[in-house]
């Protein structure tokens, strides 16, 4: 059996969470493949809403089991966390939650390395959650990291010593004092990690081999953004993993030639959070409008997301490096009572003019150009069905398909599950 395989097309918070959740009763295995707790993947149900940060977000169907995959890096501190906030929904943890012996662990002195070298940045930010990933892939390529394994092993403290003491000494190194109190937050960290212990950990490559062997049912689902992709995003205002389709494989030990269809999800419009280039981002009240309709707050972070119009250059872009087979557009509801909707086409850059996503795209020096679309002003949150959509809504949507060349199979009007409408 083949695995598809379903990630973000912007700078992330394109309701990946959401399209999961709803795909989730046609898989068997949902697969985590990338990133962190800087993820956010907010999903609404029976009114109620919850953000998962490392658990997959197939966690509250019944039959399907769930993997953090290797290339997943896991604090457990907020793993637990994340864990105990599903207790009132009688999750088996046991039979439904799998984690990779390879994935790697965030500790203590990760986030505070990350909050130091971000602070001694000042104005030259990149934006960090403070999570203490960047540091943690950091040692996992310098092969330095603890991973999860580890744990089960009667050395691992001396092996967390060891990375401690590195730590500490880089801490040192940076021209920036920081208060922390590691005597505050060790013991609860160890505390979580021997709950940690009591999870399934396993050899998640062979157990996705065996489940392909077997004609189980994949979705590979991803975090973050793929133009937040550490080699193909806007760097350094990226994450630091692979977030585009290739990082599935690297991610989960699956072969390219064993993921059938990509689904990329993109809003109607355009988000980014943190600092970084956004050659759309709109400084008026439109802007305003769209983030206080589309509720755009960071579900990790909690900081506002800067709001623009739809970029199809770094659309175009996205959907090339990462294959896409189908596309699933999110929050076109939002978009509902503008007078006017306008796409960007292309960059002019020095008085030339662009169609294409290039090295840099530094906000100073980029003017985005573009076409522009009647508004509508009908409710799209209430509908059900394609049929109702107004003509307006329609036309966005096959331009976008057109200059796409690839099919908007779904369409979000809304946050709950109920709002998502099939084509």
């Amino acid at each position: 059996m083949t695995v598809d395989l379903l990630l973000g097309l912007q700078w992330g918070d394109e309701g990946k969470g959401k399209i999961v959740d709803v795909l989730t009763n046609s898989y068997d295995i949902i697969a985590r493949f990338q990133g962190g707790p800087n993820a956010g993947h907010t999903l609404e149900f029976d009114k109620n809403k919850h953000v998962l940060h490392t658990i997959p977000s197939g966690i509250f169907h019944s039959k399907a089991a769930n993997l953090i995959g290797n290339g997943v890096v896991i604090d457990p501190v907020i793993f637990i966390k994340e864990i105990e906030n599903l207790m009132p929904y009688n999750i088996d943890f046991n039979k439904k939650l799998m984690i990779s012996k390879k994935a790697h662990l965030i500790i203590p002195t990760h986030r505070i390395l990350d909050a130091a070298s971000e602070a001694s940045k000042g104005k030259a930010k990149i934006g960090s959650t403070l999570k203490g990933i960047g540091p943690t892939y950091m040692d996992k390529t310098g092969r330095n990291g603890i991973r999860v394994g580890d744990i089960l092993d009667s050395d691992w403290k001396e092996k967390y010593k060891r990375l401690k003491k590195k730590h500490l000494d880089l801490i040192k190194c940076y021209n920036f004092s920081i208060e922390f109190d590691l005597e505050d937050l060790e013991p609860n960290f160890f505390r979580c990690i021997e709950r940690l212990r009591n999870f399934k950990i396993i050899d998640s490559e062979k157990y996705l081999f065996e489940a392909q062997k077997s004609g189980m049912k994949i979705l590979a689902e991803g975090a973050q953004g793929s133009l937040l992709d550490v080699d193909f995003g806007t760097y350094p205002f990226v994450t630091s993993s692979t977030t585009t389709a290739a990082g599935a494989c690297t991610g989960l030990g699956i072969a390219p030639n064993k993921i059938k269809d990509v689904f990329g999800i993109f809003k109607a419009y355009t988000t980014r959070v943190g600092s970084g280039p956004f050659p759309t981002e709109l400084h008026d009240n439109i802007g305003l409008t769209m983030a206080n309709v589309g509720n755009e707050f960071g579900s990790t972070t909690g900081r506002p997301r800067r709001c623009g119009w739809l970029d199809l250059v770094a659309l175009k872009y996205s959907i090339q490096i990462n294959g896409v087979t189908q596309l699933m557009m999110m929050k076109g509801d939002v978009l509902s009572g503008f007078d006017k909707v306008k796409i960007c086409t292309a960059y002019q850059i020095d008085n030339c003019e662009i169609d294409y996503f290039p090295y840099k795209i530094d906000s100073g020096q980029i003017k985005a150009i573009y076409k522009e679309f009647p508004g509508w002003e009908e409710d799209l949150s209430t509908m059900t069905n394609a049929s109702e959509f107004p003509k307006n809504f329609n036309n966005y949507i096959n331009y976008l398909e057109k200059e796409l060349e690839t099919p908007i199979k779904i369409v979000s009007v809304g946050p709950n599950r109920k709002q998502t409408i099939f084509r």
